[in-house]
């Protein structure tokens, strides 16, 4: 299971859609006062200086709900090595949570700076590019399952 270069691939994605719950999504720092603003996977926290940070859940846990489903469909893509059309279904799936990942983090991104009327001094964290790396690595493990089945029918006809 793990000599497959695909499940190397697979823990990948796993690992970066983990990380993409840790790493903020979206940050923004007022140059000229302590006012911040920062999007996270499950939240977005409001500091306005001296006030305490509020934190606004809804609907930006939607972002880590999608992670969390696309980290869950991996490893269940992992253990189905046997049943390789089941991982090509499951590898597809997995591609659009990951997309909705990506898509969410960016839309909410651009939602917040619309809201607060932001134009300047704002980046986007390493949370919002780490789905584009997994779904570079999920790409990458459905082609070497596609090419492990070929082989497995080409074998077939042999026979």
């Amino acid at each position: 299971m793990l000599q497959r270069i695909q499940t190397v691939f697979l823990l990948l994605v796993v690992l970066l859609m983990l990380l993409t719950l840790i790493f903020p999504m979206w940050v923004y720092h007022a140059p000229d006062s302590d006012k911040g603003i920062m999007l996270t996977a499950f939240y977005l926290v409001t500091n306005n200086g001296l006030e305490q940070a509020s934190k606004e859940y809804f609907p930006y846990i939607l972002i880590g709900c999608f992670a969390i489903l696309s980290v869950i469909i991996g490893i269940i893509e992992i253990s189905r090595f046997k049943n390789r059309l089941l991982q090509i279904k499951l590898s597809a799936l997995n591609s659009l949570l990951i997309f909705c990942t990506l898509g969410l983090s960016f839309w909410l991104g651009k939602g917040v700076m619309e809201s607060e009327q932001i134009q300047n001094s704002w980046t986007y964290g390493i949370g919002s590019f780490l789905p584009v790396g997994a779904m570079l690595f999920n790409v990458l493990a459905n082609r070497f399952i596609r090419k492990d089945e070929r082989l497995v029918r080409s074998v077939d006809r042999i026979r």
